[in-house]
């Protein structure tokens, strides 16, 4: 490989509008190729964004030589399978949330990446913003003494009914779509994944969780609650709570690098406003995987936090379909 990734795009979703800059950005990066089900469709797409190649099928872009990354932005239930097949055809895979919707499924992935040495990354494009790392910092530094609870929210109305996040066989639900960013916010600052969770949802007319909240018991008495819907306006938070003050995000996952605000209240005195570098959001996970690809260092995500994402989620699910609480240690393979 030269110094440069070559990117391709599989599927034309409405997600890549917010890829396709961070890669045209990097110092590192080139937009190769696009790839839909239906020629036309990518042929469209390519000139529409100065996409230099075009394929009618996602296998034969892969099979090209024309990519040496690429990045996944189709339905849920496609993940896995399209993961797979672009790491058994060489090409590196940076794949969004949620990685997938089965832990069999993630454990065939990473063991497919480690199979043909590809780099394989979950697309949690918050993690990588310096906001994001600063609360870590802080957190894992003690500034915040004893963490004790962590809170977090992002809640946004869904008007069409066709929505692809509404079809329970596709992966839909709110929690898979965007519960699990305060979910993984979460585990983040916990340092892992909880012991047990117990969760409540409500389901829509098409059988998916349009309402959900959930909570998650740490070790240490520490917890964390979150909440994720399809039917309010936008809304998103997020809060860790320590002995010594806590940290409070008003935009954690979303427009972070336009309006989002970052302050820590102390035990006593007046609020303090942080400073956050600036960056773009998407930036972040584009060059955590040119380095990973072309210098050969570990991805800032690792694969077994993504695998404890899936755990977590499932666990979630299967506490609100139950009714009961579910420890993580108990094998759930759902």
């Amino acid at each position: 490989m030269g110094s440069e990734v070559r990117w391709g795009l599989i599927s034309t979703a409405n997600i890549n509008r917010r890829v396709i800059p961070a890669i045209r950005a990097s110092a590192r990066g080139e937009l190769s190729a696009v790839a839909s089900r239906e020629r036309e469709r990518a042929e469209a797409y390519a000139r529409e964004w100065g996409i230099p190649r075009a394929f009618g099928s996602y296998q034969a872009m892969l099979d090209s030589g024309a990519v040496d990354a690429v990045y996944i932005s189709l339905p849920n239930h496609l993940h896995a399978e399209w993961s797979v097949k672009a790491l058994e055809a060489g090409v590196h895979v940076l794949c969004e949330k949620p990685f997938a919707l089965t832990l069999a499924e993630v454990d065939r992935m990473i063991g497919t990446a480690t199979t043909h040495g590809r780099v394989l990354a979950e697309a949690f494009m918050y993690r990588h913003h310096p906001q994001t790392k600063i609360v870590g910092e802080w957190v894992h530094e003690g500034r915040l003494g004893q963490v004790t609870v962590a809170r977090g929210a992002f809640n946004f109305a869904t008007a069409n009914r066709n929505n692809i996040r509404l079809v329970p066989e596709w992966g839909g639900g709110c929690l898979w779509d965007v519960g699990i960013y305060p979910m993984s916010f979460a585990q983040f600052v916990m340092e892992g994944p909880p012991l047990e969770v117990t969760a409540f949802q409500w389901l829509g007319d098409t059988g998916v969780d349009e309402v959900f909240v959930g909570q998650m018991r740490y070790a240490g008495d520490r917890f964390a609650q979150i909440t994720s819907s399809f039917r309010t306006p936008i809304y998103t938070h997020f809060e860790v709570v320590g002995t010594a003050g806590r940290l409070t995000l008003n935009r954690p996952f979303v427009a972070m690098e336009t309006d989002g605000e970052l302050w820590f209240h102390p035990e006593s005195g007046e609020p303090e406003r942080l400073a956050v570098p600036t960056m773009y959001l998407y930036a972040g996970e584009v060059e955590d995987m040119h380095a990973a690809i072309l210098d050969g260092a570990e991805p800032y995500l690792t694969l077994a936090e993504t695998r404890d994402h899936v755990r977590t989620l499932l666990a979630l699910y299967e506490a609100a379909r139950s009714g009961r609480p579910v420890r993580l240690d108990d094998g759930l393979q759902a």
